[in-house]
This record gives structure tokens, C-alpha cells and sequence, in this order.
């Protein structure tokens, strides 16, 4: 964690005068980089009341009474504070970075606010991570002229300097330029494993190929490297969605479906609304199995 703070130091610049919110559960790990980024940096950190983070408006009323400067949200929770900040007299003008993580960001939902608030609009920067590597793995600073493009990629930028993140088949060849490939991700950052889960541990903490003793992370998501050195995130390459941040196994979902006497079959996906909130939709075929 101090790696990680350390690292990123240069692109916040954070101090005394500013205010972070743990708007986040201490169980998610964006929450230790709002703990820590406040305390560490001599700010002023300000523990978010459960009912007020999981109401836009009262949100939106907290982050200018308490004059909040950095505010960490996943997609899908900023964009009811979008709405409100749009209709609202009084925009969240104290914000002057907004960190989005913990899910894909889709940059067509931010147009019509950035548009709205023009220059008065913060610094927006995504970061890609995984709790296993220490909270973030990059940075991108999210442009107008990104979003106004609408190209369908959700891209998240260059490594943190500590770290490593690459994207690789399945022989562990970096893909190409316009390719797709696993993410991985090695460094100072990396966990040491799961605890008391050996098998899943080797699974994921692999060997890096340079050969020199070091360790990466098999994400399990993928991406598109850039001729540009940029990365763009596609998604999973399994069954496990996320959705505000919670990584969902879909197949744990089906499973408990079908233990239902009237549930014949089930699929279980994520959806989208309009708005690009994210929601789980269950699909069964009623019935007994056949011949009871």
C-alpha cells in the first residue's frame, strides 16, 4: 500500500487542503486507497454515512458541504451523481479529480455532463486494478475528445511505474499491437497468494516469462494494447462479471437455481440499462427433469 501511494504520488499531488470521501465499504479495496490517500498526505477524510452513499442527492449535498476535492467512484455510482450534479444550481465544484475504478467505464454515459460543466469540469482519470495487485494497476486521464469519440473502447492507460501490466496469450506471447490477450500484471504491488488456497494460488500467480524469479497476476480480464502504448479494456475471459465493483461467478447463481424442484434449466447474464447501470438478468425453463 505505501508502493502504492507512493507511485502515484505525482499524478494527484495531494496535501493538507484536501477532503476524500470513504464513500466505499472498508470490504472493497478502493476504500483503503480513500483511507489512506486522506491520512497519508495530511488531508482531511470524511467516513460517508451507509444511507447517504446510496442516495445521489444526499451525496451530492455532502461532497459540496464538506468541500470535497477527490472523489473514487465505480461507473454505475457516479452516474445517479451525474444526474443530480446536472439538475442541481449548485454543482460539486470543489471536485477536482474524480477517480473512476472497479468496473468497465463506458465514456459515452459522461458526454452530456462534461459537456454541461465544460471547463468547470474535474480532472477524470480511470484506473484499472484488482484487489491482488494492490488496489490500481494504472492511469488514463479520460479527455472530452475521448468520450466525444464514442469508439466503444473503455481505455485505462499506462502502468504505474512500479508496476508491469501486459497482455498475453495463452503461451505467455505478448500480444501485438491490436491484438486481444489476458491482462498481467507484475511488480512491487502483487499479492503473495490466496490464503490457504495453494491450487488457486498456482493458478494465478505464475511465473514471470523474463525469467528471473519474478512473479505476475493472471487477471482473467481482457484487453487491447495500443499502438500508442494506451490499453483498452474489454472485459472478462470467463463466467465472473462485476457489477459496482463485486465481482458476481454466474455460474455460482445458476447453480443454486437449479436446486429449485420447478427450475429444468437456467443461464444467468449481466445486462445493461440505457443509463449503463448493470443489473443481473436469470433466465429458467420451468419444469421437472425429464422422466420425474
Amino acid at each position: 500500500l505505501a508502493r502504492l501511494l507512493d507511485a502515484t504520488a505525482q499524478w494527484f499531488e495531494l496535501g493538507a487542503d484536501d477532503v476524500i470521501p470513504m464513500f466505499h465499504s472498508y470490504a472493497f479495496d478502493v476504500s483503503v486507497w480513500e483511507v489512506f490517500n486522506a491520512l497519508v498526505w495530511g488531508g482531511r477524510l470524511v467516513i460517508v454515512p451507509y444511507w447517504t452513499a446510496r442516495d445521489a442527492t444526499a451525496f451530492h449535498e455532502l461532497l459540496r458541504r464538506e468541500q470535497v476535492t477527490l472523489l473514487n467512484q465505480t461507473p454505475s455510482a457516479f452516474i445517479p451523481l451525474m444526474q443530480v450534479d446536472l439538475e442541481a444550481s449548485d454543482k460539486m465544484s470543489s471536485v477536482r479529480v474524480i477517480v473512476f475504478a472497479g468496473e468497465k467505464l463506458e465514456l459515452p454515459t459522461l458526454r452530456i455532463w462534461m459537456e454541461d460543466r465544460k471547463e468547470t469540469a474535474p480532472r477524470l482519470v480511470n484506473m484499472y486494478g484488482i484487489t491482488e495487485i494492490t488496489v490500481h494497476a494504472t492511469y488514463r486521464i479520460v479527455t472530452l475528445g475521448d468520450i466525444r469519440r464514442d469508439d466503444g473502447q473503455s481505455l485505462v492507460g499506462v502502468a504505474i511505474p512500479d508496476l508491469s501490466v501486459q497482455a498475453m496469450d495463452a503461451s505467455l506471447q505478448f500480444t501485438p499491437a491490436g491484438g486481444v490477450g489476458e491482462l498481467m500484471v507484475g511488480g512491487a504491488g502483487i499479492a503473495r497468494g490466496y490464503l490457504r488456497r495453494p491450487g488457486l494460488t498456482a493458478e494465478r500467480f505464475i511465473p514471470d516469462p523474463d525469467g528471473q524469479g519474478k512473479r505476475m497476476y493472471r487477471s482473467g480480464d481482457l484487453a487491447r494494447p495500443l499502438a500508442d502504448g494506451d490499453i483498452a479494456y474489454i472485459g472478462r475471459n470467463d463466467f465472473q462479471v462485476k457489477i459496482r465493483g463485486y465481482r458476481i461467478e454466474l455460474g455460482e447463481i445458476q447453480a443454486a437455481l437449479l436446486t429449485h424442484p420447478g427450475v429444468r434449466e437456467a443461464a444467468v447474464i449481466a445486462r445493461s440499462k440505457a443509463s449503463g447501470d448493470q443489473y443481473l438478468a436469470a433466465y429458467v425453463v420451468a419444469g421437472l427433469p425429464a422422466g420425474e
